[in-house]
Parts: structure tokens; sequence; C-alpha cells
């Protein structure tokens, strides 16, 4: 049963957690970066920590305490550990898997601006994430290369202007609100003397694995110009959500910012009709609107997570007979060349 593998953690979750009024920065410099520690506090057998370890090789561990004390103890098969956890497989090479699944470099316009599809452009803002996703399509992205400054991004900013066609700036990363507000005020303030831009939206994974982060400063932000804010967040699972998260997302939306969802299928994670329909029915209730369910990108390192299109297809297929139409996602693959991402069903 689904009630079964959301239960709370078996041991107590004090040793996890950050105190209660810690900031959201400060939950960022505790969160977990050794195999072995992970390992311990979730007394998950030793071998595990040897195991995730060698995975760390290309891809560091990086688990905010919050998000960790949401984990079920000595359960290696829990499905928020699985999305963080290294494992030694991540070092094999895949046919078809690659550095660079979905052509980022090719779609450069400046450093840290790509552009893949028509009207709107997106903003590498920081190689910084709240949680180090194993399956994270720029998990080789060469951050070093992004802009750091509001000065370093006059170039982007300029390109942006130069073209009326773009309506819409997507910042992303990396995590952008993994940013100080003030910058990001600053960006957001610069991006809305453009006069042909509509929309800013954010690509966020903040609001889930440190809820903390959804503070007055950044709801001010986000709605103190003249631009359309919208923000994507990225749940997989509903363990994800807890009272915190719920709270966060509220927020948000009390604030006037739409919220959409986009979730990646994941085995052994989520590829599951029972799991993908308490996530997108607890999204509904908390309004917002389940809006990708992505193929996995093809990034080295990630095989181990792949699901079988035919299986994507199925479980959408239940889900369309369980859900309304508003609370079943879209089944997409971003392909490269395409002018759109691609529906699978």
């Amino acid at each position: 049963m689904l009630s079964g593998m959301i239960s709370k953690p078996l041991a107590s979750r004090s040793a996890l957690l950050s105190p209660p009024t810690a900031t959201w920065q400060r939950m960022m410099k505790e969160a977990v970066r050794d195999a072995g520690e992970l390992c311990r506090l979730l007394e998950l057998p030793p071998e595990f920590a040897a195991k995730a370890t060698r995975g760390t090789k290309h891809f560091p561990l990086f688990v905010p305490r919050p998000f960790l004390a949401r984990m079920r103890h000595a359960d290696p098969a829990d499905p928020l550990l699985l999305q963080v956890l290294p494992l030694d497989v991540e070092t094999d090479t895949a046919p078809g898997f690659t550095t660079d699944p979905v052509a980022d470099g090719s779609a450069s316009l400046q450093p840290g601006l790509l552009q893949k599809y028509h009207g709107r452009v997106l903003m590498v803002t920081t190689g910084a994430c709240a949680v180090h996703c194993r399956y994270c399509f720029r998990r080789h992205f060469p951050y070093s290369q992004t802009p750091r400054s509001l000065t370093d991004w006059q170039p982007a900013l300029a390109q942006i202007e130069a073209d009326d066609s773009i309506h819409e700036v997507i910042l992303s990363g990396g995590d952008p609100l993994t940013l100080v507000d003030p910058l990001l005020a600053q960006l957001a303030e610069r991006l809305s003397e453009i006069v042909h831009l509509r929309r800013i939206r954010l690509h966020t994974r903040l609001p889930i694995v440190i809820p903390q982060r959804v503070t007055t400063d950044l709801l001010n932000w986000l709605t103190g110009t003249r631009l359309t804010p919208i923000v994507v967040v990225h749940v997989n699972h509903p363990a994800e959500i807890d009272a915190a998260v719920a709270a966060a997302l509220g927020k948000l939306f009390d604030a006037g910012v739409p919220l959409l969802n986009q979730a990646v299928l994941l085995r052994g994670i989520n590829d599951n009709a029972d799991a993908l329909a308490e996530l997108c029915e607890r999204l509904i209730e908390l309004r917002v609107i389940p809006y990708y369910l992505h193929q996995l990108d093809r990034v080295a390192g990630a095989a181990h997570f792949e699901v079988p299109v035919a299986r994507g297809k199925q479980i959408v297929a239940e889900l369309q007979a369980r859900l309304p139409g508003y609370a079943v996602p879209r089944y997409v693959q971003e392909i490269v060349g395409r002018a759109h991402k691609v529906d699978l069903t």
C-alpha cells in the first residue's frame, strides 16, 4: 500500500534537523555532504556508505536536513533517499547516455543564456543547488563559465533587449533561489525594464527541500515588478511534501504566484500509478498544477533511473482513468532540435 511507502521515519528526526529558527542559508551550510554521514544518520548498512562514496566520484553528495528528515530510516528503498544516494553504477558507461543530453551547449547565446524555444530564454543563474538529484541532466554542465554578478550578466541582458520576440525569461541553474534576495531583486528589476518581456519564471526545488526559503523578501521581489511571475517546482513523490512544504507553497500561491510542478519518471521511485496519483492529488490540494512528467533525460551516470516509455504511457493511462484531466501531467520528453517538448501519449 502507498501509505506504507510514505510513513514517517522510524527514528527521531531531531538528529537530522537544524534548529527551528535556522535560516535557509544556515540549512544550506549544514546540508549533509558526506556519504558515510548520510548512511549513518539513516541507519543504513555499512556497505551502502562504501558504494555511495564511490558514486560521488563525478558528482558530489548534497542533502539538506529538512529533506533528509522526511526519509524512512533503515530503508535503502526509500523513494527520497534513492533520488540523492550516490551509487557506484553512476561511474558505468551506458549507450546513449551523454554529458549534455539536451544540447545545452549548442543552445547558448551568451555565457549563461540559453534559447531552445521561440519566445523565451533561460538564464543559468548559478551552479548551486538545494539538493543534488542523482538524475540531474545538468550534472556535467560547465557552471564555471556562467555569470556571477549583475555586471557579468550585461551581455546576456543586452541580447534579450535586442530581441523583441522574447516575452519570457526563465531563471534556472542550478537553482536560482540559492542566490540571495537582493541580487535576485536587482535582476528582476533589470529584466522588468526590458519593454517586450511579459513574464519571469523560476525553476526551483528550494521550496521543497528547504521550505524556509520562501520568505517575505522573496515574495516581495518576485511580485514587485510589472512582470507576471510563475514558479515551477520539482516534486517526484508525495513523501516529499510535509506541512512545512505545504505552507511554503501556500505562501507563494496566496501572494498571487501561479504554481506548476515538473516531475521526472524514475525507476524504483515513482514508476507506479499509486505514487503518482497520490502526488498529483496532493499537489492539486495545495493549488499546484501537475504540469509535466518528464521522461528521463539520458545524462551520463543516470541510466539506472530510466523507465521504458511504454511503461510510462501505461502509467499515464492509469492516471487518466483515475484523476480529473487537470490533475494529470503531460508525459513529455525533450528531444534535441525539436521546437517544443514532445508529448509521449
